[in-house]
């Protein structure tokens, strides 16, 4: 017999106590432990044995047939996940409310249904009316794609013995719970025991996993950072309710790059691929303003061409504001110091707005001498050339760094008729480039300032 016993879990990072504490010694946060009861297993093996009698063996005899990745056939979103759905894998999606999680899912299980894959997708947020509005408006109605409105762990193990797909999705992993736990659906306890049975299943019957995850008022995956430790890859659905652009990013990958991004459109119909967004970001942008720069941005094999807007004008209060959307709030804080202190340029006493256009965020080093460009422009009212692009590392010393993929960065310009590019000098060695533009290499932002303006 299991036997029950009563701990405290922290609910932010998943410190158990045998006692109620106010505070958690571990992460800090407060009032986050709840009372839930488990059981100790002592059967052998355990509910999440993936081979009880295997014997180790050495990784030179090990079979290396290759495996075949599923593909979706949205090629924004087998991009991200590595090239396709790998068998056995996990995936977990996170993202705010309403920004398309369930979407992107449904239109994708809706195209491998189409293409003879059985996909079995368990909803336990929305009826089986719900799901088949649904999937009308997404065009995903299919004999191949089953749906079951369930938050029973066992009895959707049940329908996955009856069915057999050949993919399965949960939405959300919050919403199913397991009879093992008095807790309720979404606690701790329970969102760990439904996602390592689930897993141990993907591992023994090779089906890929999709998990949906909530996220909370901090940006992360609701549950312990130990969810995401247990799957394999970790996508995260990204975008501004203003815009209608959406962004599939991976934060981890094991058998991928974990830089990649996928860009979509929200449309009535459902999420378009973007296949071109530098086109897309910079469709919009103003003519001969000061404060606009365009920048180059790699997220993972993509270059993305991406404006920066800014804007700084004399504070009229005692301590100036600072204002960023879409950069790193440190990293400008860095770059507007250095530009006052290489560059002679005042901006102690001036608030800073800062914003990348397109909801797109930027995360990289190469953005720096755009984000640099852009400042200066906005505080000496001179507007930057617009087919100029500029990119590169700007260190504490005001010295332009070398960046990581320029030519890919360069050709990119060339291809959206920019004509001039402004660059780190040590990155002009061994360049090959064609298409008629101009390439200023720069050693400092201030030789960076004399050619811009």
């Amino acid at each position: 017999m299991a036997k029950q016993k009563t701990i405290y879990t922290c609910q932010s990072c998943g410190h158990a106590s045998y006692r109620w504490l106010g505070r958690c010694p571990d992460c800090g946060s407060w009032n986050s432990f709840l009372e839930e009861r488990v059981f100790d297993r002592k059967e052998k093996g355990g509910p999440h044995t993936l081979q009880t009698d295997a014997l180790p063996q050495a990784i030179s005899t090990l079979d290396m047939a290759e495996e075949d990745r599923v593909r979706t056939n949205i090629g924004e979103f087998d991009r991200v996940l590595g090239g396709g759905m790998v068998p056995g894998s996990t995936v977990l999606i996170g993202g705010d409310p309403g920004i398309g999680k369930s979407t992107l899912l449904l239109q994708a299980m809706g195209s491998l249904a189409a293409g003879g894959h059985k996909v079995l997708y368990v909803s336990g947020e929305e009826s089986l009316r719900q799901i088949r509005l649904r999937g009308e408006r997404l065009g995903a109605l299919s004999e191949n794609l089953l749906v079951l409105a369930e938050t029973s762990l066992e009895k959707t193990h049940d329908a996955l013995k009856k069915t057999k797909p050949g993919v399965l999705v949960i939405d959300s992993v919050q919403t199913l719970a397991s009879a093992a736990f008095e807790s309720s659906p979404g606690s701790l306890s329970q969102v760990k025991e439904v996602a390592a049975s689930l897993i141990t299943y993907a591992k023994k019957t090779d089906v890929p996993v999709f998990l949906v995850g909530h996220v909370t008022k901090d940006g992360n995956i609701a549950g312990p950072k130990a969810l995401e430790h247990m799957v394999d890859t970790v996508l995260y659905f990204e975008g501004e309710r203003g815009h209608q652009f959406r962004i599939l990013r991976a934060v981890k990958n094991r058998f991928g790059s974990a830089m990649e991004i996928g860009i979509f459109e929200m449309k009535e119909s459902g999420l378009a691929e973007v296949l071109n967004p530098s086109e897309i970001f910079l469709a919009a942008r103003p003519v001969d303003a000061s404060g606009s720069a365009v920048t180059s941005s790699l997220e993972g094999t993509r270059t993305v061409l991406v404006e920066v807007q800014s804007l700084v004008c004399r504070t009229i209060f005692g301590i100036p504001r600072r204002t960023v959307v879409g950069v790193d709030y440190n990293r400008v804080m860095l770059l507007a110091a250095v530009l006052e202190k290489k560059a002679g340029i005042t901006l102690a006493n001036h608030d800073i707005f800062i914003k990348v256009a397109g909801g797109i965020r930027l995360d990289e080093p190469a953005v720096d001498l755009g984000v640099v460009s852009s400042l200066a422009s906005n505080f000496l009212d001179k507007a930057v050339d617009p087919k100029t692009v500029i990119f590169g590392e700007v260190g504490l010393a005001g010295e332009v760094r070398g960046v990581n993929q320029a030519e890919p960065r360069v050709k990119e310009a060339a291809k959206l008729g920019f004509k001039r590019c402004i660059m780190p000098k040590d990155n002009l060695k061994g360049l090959k480039v064609k298409g008629g533009i101009e390439i200023i290499g720069v050693t400092t932002i201030k030789e960076a300032m004399a050619y811009l303006f």
